[in-house]
């Protein structure tokens, strides 16, 4: 199967380059060929390595009325991703090869992009019991993660930052020191203080990263933290990897556009960690331009409508993201000259796969075609009734944003068109 993408703008490692691509089989090729199966006009549109998203959480085995694999990939496939780590946050917990066998099973009956499970660090997935079965997973595990849950003694985390250096994989860490949440949430914002709120105090992450980072130069493992939030973390992370250290970051649209004095008395403003300040914000965005933050992650967390509609109180953690994080940080970091065109795909589409050893990267012959073509003159509002995934709760609905994925490849199949 030979098809010709005509006339588009390709991203390749000398930038954008308007130029015809065929996608034979499961291949990019620029060579010139005579004949070919389907002609799509690509004049107006960008050709960017599929989007990748080290950050999601897909619900199956065991919530499936929040998310399933084959809504979520529809989800992400929609919004320009090739391929998604998937969380543990699963019944039963991957933590041994039999209980992740559970989500493989399903991955390979309904995923329309490529899923990545991660394996727990702990048996329990609750940052403090034995730890699971590294070993057994190792092969089918993209890296290791307790997301959800910090990993609460040093002890714990030393003992599988060494396993996981001697599988050569990536622990990759929520972190959240729960001795700090004890008596209540701590928060100094102001619209927390004036509606009576209490936060996640910005300590209980960077205190945890802080703690990390010195096991990770004790026990040179590789170390990846998880959706940072806050100016210590992006100070810490900044400093290690001036040292030399193996560690690499997430954060997330919603802290690079959002900050607490946008908070509202509604269960899509609740997320963990919360909204924080607008200097935490200014961090965050020096962090993406430096360098210093590898890599943008949606951290999807679908939940359904009745456990979203409990007020920022009470209702459970977590928004949307897949089918929004282009045309929201198109709209609002590009388009406002803050981040190239050019850094913002490499956020999240090269860095994840560079970091994470996940095929694929800047287009150019025999390049897998895991691809994504991008409308830039398309504009139009957050519809969450219109999304593909089974998550409707998100901070960014009714925003007028510009941007849109047009068709999704996955292995040179066509898995997603706007048509």
């Amino acid at each position: 199967m030979k098809t010709l993408l005509k006339n588009g703008h390709i991203f390749t490692e000398k930038g954008f380059e308007k130029r015809d691509v065929f996608v034979v089989d499961d291949r990019l090729s620029f060579s010139d060929f005579s004949t070919y199966d389907e002609s799509i006009d690509c004049d107006s549109f960008l050709l960017i390595p599929g989007f990748t998203d080290v950050h999601v959480h897909f619900r199956e085995p065991g919530f499936f009325y929040k998310e399933t694999i084959k809504t979520g990939t529809q989800a992400a496939a929609r919004g320009g991703y090739t391929a998604v780590c998937t969380m543990p946050n699963l019944d039963p917990a991957p933590s041994s090869l039999e209980a992740l066998e559970k989500q493989l099973e399903i991955i390979r009956r309904d995923a329309v992009v490529k899923v990545y499970p991660y394996g727990t660090i702990t048996k329990e997935q609750n940052g403090r019991s034995e730890l699971s079965d590294m070993e057994a997973m190792k092969d089918f595990v993209i890296a290791y993660s307790d997301d959800g849950k910090g990993v609460q003694t040093a002890e714990r985390m030393e003992e599988a930052m060494r396993k996981a250096k001697a599988l050569g994989k990536i622990i990759v860490a929520h972190c959240e020191d729960e001795s700090l949440l004890e008596g209540g949430y701590i928060h100094k914002g102001a619209y927390a203080a004036a509606h009576g709120h209490k936060g996640i105090c910005s300590e209980s992450e960077w205190k945890q990263v802080e703690r990390d980072l010195d096991l990770c130069k004790k026990t040179g493992a590789r170390y990846h933290v998880c959706h940072i939030s806050t100016k210590e973390t992006v100070a810490l992370v900044r400093q290690a990897k001036e040292d030399g250290l193996p560690v690499t970051c997430e954060t997330a649209p919603h802290y690079l556009i959002l900050c607490e004095d946008d908070l509202r008395e509604d269960g899509r403003f609740k997320m963990n960690p919360p909204l924080r300040s607008s200097a935490d914000k200014a961090a965050l965005i020096e962090g993406i331009q430096d360098g210093t933050i590898d890599m943008i992650a949606t951290d999807h967390a679908p939940h359904s409508e009745e456990e979203k509609s409990r007020g920022l109180a009470d209702s459970a953690f977590g928004i949307v993201g897949l089918e929004t994080a282009f045309p929201v940080l198109y709209t609002f970091l590009v388009k406002k000259g803050i981040l190239s065109l050019e850094t913002l795909i490499e956020r999240m589409a090269i860095a994840p796969r560079r970091v994470f050893g996940i095929e694929g990267g800047y287009l150019k012959e025999g390049q897998i075609a895991d691809l994504a073509v991008l409308d830039l003159k398309a504009s139009g509002n957050v519809q969450p009734d219109r999304f593909l995934s089974k998550g409707r709760s998100t901070p960014f609905a009714g925003l007028e944003v510009q941007g849109e994925n047009v068709m999704t490849f996955v292995n040179g199949k066509q898995v997603y068109s706007r048509r």
